[in-house]
C-alpha cells in the first residue's frame, strides 16, 4: 500500500534543498518550503564559501553511481563523504529540477511529472516541451524561483552578486527553463567541455557568486540503452573526467556541489493500456510517466478503475486514489488549484515494470529501456557530493 512510504525527504535530505543551501553558502539567502535557506544549508552540511558551482547530472542516481562507480573514479572517490538525498515524487526531471529551482515540491508547483492532463484541452500537457497548449510555463508554475527572489531584492536596492546558468542555447527561454529556473543570467555552451570552461570563467568574475551547470546525456543514454549498458558506462566516464577537470580549474576555495534529479530502472516488462481492455475501461487519459502514471477516469469511476488496475498489475505496482497520495504527503503540500492536476488514480511501478499507452505515446518513447518516476530506491535516491576545491 502507498501508506508504507514516508513523504520523500521528510528528514530534510531532499533535492529541493540543494540550491537554497548552495546559495546560502555564498551569502545569497532565500526562503522556500516554509523555512530559511540557512536551515537547508545546516541539514546538508554545506560550508560557507566565496563561490559555488552547482552541477546537476541528469539521471545519475545513487544506486547507479555506487554499482557502476568503476566508470567514475573522481566521483567514486568522494562517495564516502557524500549524502544520499531523496528526489521528488514523481522522480523525474520536470518535477525535480523545478524543486531545485524553486525549493518547493510538485504539489505547489504543479510540475507533477513528464506530463499531466491539460485543463484547457483535456489532452496531454507535456511539462518539458509545452507543445500544443494555450498554457504558458509562467502561468502554470507560479511559484517564484529562488533567482526571482534575489532579483526582487536587487530591484529593492540590495547589492547581490549574480547567479549564472550554463547550458545549451536551446534551453534559454525553453518551457522547462521558464517554469523551473527563470531569473538567472544564461551563458550558452554546448559541449560538456565548453560548459566546464564557461563555468570556471564565470566564477572568476567578481560579480558572479554562483553557477548552475546542467548535463543531460547520462539520462539520454540511459533511456536509449539502459544504465546497465556499455554506452552508459562510457558516458559516465566522460562526465567524470570533465567533473574532475572542473574541480581543478575552478577558483580556489570554490564550493563544488554535484547532484542529480533522479535515478533509473532498466525496464523489461511493459503493459500497454491500449491493448489491455481492463486498464482502458472508464479511463479518459493516461499521463505522467510509464513508471508513475496519472490515470484520469470517467466521473465517478476512480475507485473501480483503481481496483481493476490493481487486479491486472498485482505485485508489479502500487495503485492509489488521488486522495490517498495527497494524504500520504508524497507530493508535498498540494495547493487547492493543483488537486485536479493529480490523476484520479496514481500508479507507481515496482521492479522492472512499466505501463505505457500507445494511443498517446510516440513510438520512440515506447522503445525506451531506462525509465524513472516511481518510488523505488533506484529512482528516488540521488547523490550529494560537496567539496571545496
Amino acid at each position: 500500500m502507498i501508506e508504507e512510504f514516508r513523504p520523500p525527504g521528510q528528514d530534510g535530505l531532499h533535492v529541493r534543498a540543494v540550491m537554497p543551501a548552495a546559495l546560502d553558502a555564498v551569502g545569497l539567502d532565500t526562503a522556500s518550503a516554509g523555512r530559511p535557506s540557512a536551515t537547508d544549508r545546516a541539514v546538508l552540511g554545506l560550508p560557507q564559501a566565496p563561490k559555488v558551482c552547482v552541477v546537476l547530472v541528469d539521471g545519475l542516481g545513487m544506486r547507479m553511481l555506487t554499482e557502476r562507480g568503476g566508470h567514475a573514479p573522481f566521483l567514486r572517490g568522494r562517495l564516502p563523504d557524500a549524502l544520499t538525498l531523496s528526489s521528488t515524487f514523481p522522480s523525474t526531471t520536470a518535477s525535480a529540477v523545478t524543486a531545485l529551482g524553486t525549493g518547493e515540491l510538485p504539489g505547489l508547483t504543479g510540475m507533477l511529472g513528464f506530463s499531466v492532463r491539460d485543463p484547457a484541452t483535456g489532452g496531454v500537457l507535456n511539462l518539458i516541451r509545452w507543445e500544443a497548449t494555450t498554457l504558458t510555463p509562467r502561468s502554470w508554475q507560479r511559484q517564484d524561483t529562488l533567482f526571482e527572489q534575489l532579483a526582487t531584492r536587487r530591484l529593492g536596492g540590495e547589492r547581490l552578486r549574480e547567479v549564472v546558468s550554463v547550458g545549451p542555447a536551446r534551453f534559454v527561454g525553453s518551457g522547462l527553463t521558464e517554469a523551473a529556473l527563470r531569473g538567472m543570467r544564461n551563458v550558452s555552451a554546448e559541449s560538456l567541455a565548453d560548459r566546464v570552461d564557461a563555468a570556471s570563467a564565470q566564477l572568476r568574475r567578481d560579480e558572479v557568486a554562483a553557477v548552475y551547470l546542467y548535463w543531460g546525456d547520462v539520462d539520454h543514454t540511459g533511456h536509449e540503452h539502459g544504465w546497465g549498458s556499455w554506452q552508459w558506462g562510457e558516458e559516465v566516464t566522460k562526465v567524470d573526467g570533465e567533473l574532475a577537470r572542473l574541480a581543478r580549474t575552478l577558483p580556489r576555495g570554490t564550493l563544488l556541489v554535484i547532484t542529480a534529479d533522479h535515478g533509473m530502472v532498466d525496464v523489461t516488462d511493459k503493459v500497454d493500456v491500449a491493448t489491455t481492455p481492463a486498464l482502458a475501461q472508464d479511463v479518459e487519459l493516461v499521463a505522467g510517466e510509464p513508471r508513475a502514471n496519472h490515470v484520469y477516469t470517467a466521473p465517478g469511476a476512480a475507485e473501480s478503475v483503481a481496483r481493476r488496475w490493481q487486479e491486472v498489475l498485482g505485485e508489479r505496482a502500487w495503485v492509489a486514489l488521488r486522495e490517498e497520495v495527497v494524504a500520504a504527503g508524497l507530493l508535498g503540500e498540494v495547493a487547492p488549484d493543483r488537486l485536479q492536476t493529480v490523476g484520479d488514480v496514481v500508479v507507481a511501478m515496482r521492479g522492472r515494470h512499466a505501463v505505457v499507452d500507445s494511443r498517446t505515446q510516440t513510438p520512440t518513447s515506447l522503445r525506451l529501456v531506462g525509465m524513472h518516476g516511481s518510488l523505488t530506491e533506484a529512482e528516488m535516491a540521488v547523490p550529494l557530493i560537496a567539496t571545496v576545491v
